[in-house]
């Protein structure tokens, strides 16, 4: 019999309890055990580690369309790669996961986590080397190389495009712009796709390059006295400081356009799991473990051209822009960015939305 631990860490999203509970359900009937690892690293750093294991009466199958994770992702002062870095206790910490996962006797572990813990687990592979590494793909930020879809990602645009369509509507009452901040770090995806999807009149993300003027000209111009710009939490203008909503938002009142800024933070976090999340959680749980059964390890699942397959973990990394790690010294993290030929920058040029000034 197996046993297999899961583990979620970095950012939470919707999604994570639906592969959760798709893990263990596809698990149990091949007759392993499953263990969750309780708030990330953090809980491989206590003796004896926090682990819980699953039974229909601890991950009932409801749970699964549920925000956020069963298995927590972190606390505050959580020992990870990052605070022991801060506090120069890396070798404390790495020493500490080997001697955890040692004791916890797994034959596998998967790790649910976005670009920045993947990055971690291939730099530091050498602490999972008893055992097999299957990392599922998840965060609303849509910036993992090599695979179309990421858990999180399509609730985190349906939560997105529901903030915007209210707030359309007092908009339009009242004559007046708004200038929404998205979450997304340094990629756009977000803001691109919910932009598409609510009409805005703007999407400004950090891949494409802006010129606040043509911005000001664009919504003056604009067929309608009312909408919503999209403004990507990742991008900067050049000679201001302070949050980008606020940023532009100074400049169109001084232009005299009527604006408010609005930032629904979190709540691109939460939200009933979409049906397409539960899909592809679904998938990617069940390619996990067919990759535990074919004795796999350092591979990501990953989904191209509808297709769910495994990937190294190797070609992950070295196949998006492999940058330092701001927190953490001597480490890199992999990111990929919207495209300069993604279809969806067509497609906003064709409706009338102004993205930039590279088409």
């Amino acid at each position: 019999m197996k046993k297999i631990g899961i583990m979620t860490t970095g950012g939470d999203c919707s999604g994570l309890n639906a592969v959760i509970q798709r893990i263990y359900r596809g698990a149990t009937l091949r007759g392993w055990r499953v263990l969750g690892i309780l708030d990330g690293t953090d809980g491989l750093c206590t003796t004896p580690p926090r682990v819980i294991e699953f039974n229909e009466d601890t991950l009932p199958v409801e749970f699964a369309r549920m925000a956020g994770s069963l298995l927590h992702n972190g606390r505050p002062q959580a020992l990870n790669f990052e605070t022991a870095a801060e506090t120069g206790r890396l070798a404390y910490f790495n020493k500490q996961l080997r001697k955890s996962l040692n004791e916890l006797k797994l034959d596998a572990l998967i790790l649910i986590g976005g670009n920045g813990s993947l990055s971690l687990a291939w730099c530091n592979r050498d602490i999972y080397s008893g055992l097999q590494l299957i990392c599922i793909p998840k965060t609303i930020d849509m910036d993992i190389p090599l695979t179309d879809r990421t858990i999180g990602f399509n609730t985190a645009v349906q939560q997105l495009t529901s903030f915007c369509d209210q707030l359309m509507l007092t908009a339009r009452s009242h004559h007046r712009w708004f200038v929404v901040q998205t979450m997304g770090r340094d990629c756009g995806q977000l803001a691109l796709n919910a932009g598409i999807a609510i009409g805005a009149s703007a999407i400004l993300i950090p891949e494409i390059k802006f010129d606040i003027n043509a911005l000001i000209s664009h919504i003056k111009n604009a067929p309608r006295d009312y909408g919503i710009i999209l403004a990507s939490e990742g991008i900067s203008l050049r000679g201001h400081s302070g949050r980008p909503a606020d940023m532009i938002s100074r400049k169109l009142t001084a232009a005299g356009i009527t604006n408010r800024t609005a930032y629904p933070e979190h709540t691109q976090r939460v939200g009933d799991t979409t049906a397409a999340d539960r899909i592809l959680a679904t998938r990617f749980a069940d390619c996990a473990l067919n990759a535990i059964a074919n004795n796999e390890t350092y591979v990501m699942t990953a989904i191209n051209d509808c297709e769910c397959k495994t990937v190294s973990l190797n070609d992950f990394f070295n196949s998006g822009y492999v940058s330092t790690d701001p927190n953490i010294p001597d480490l890199q993290t992999s990111d990929a960015y919207v495209s300069p030929d993604d279809p969806l920058l067509d497609i906003a040029h064709d409706m009338g939305i102004y993205i930039g000034e590279s088409k």
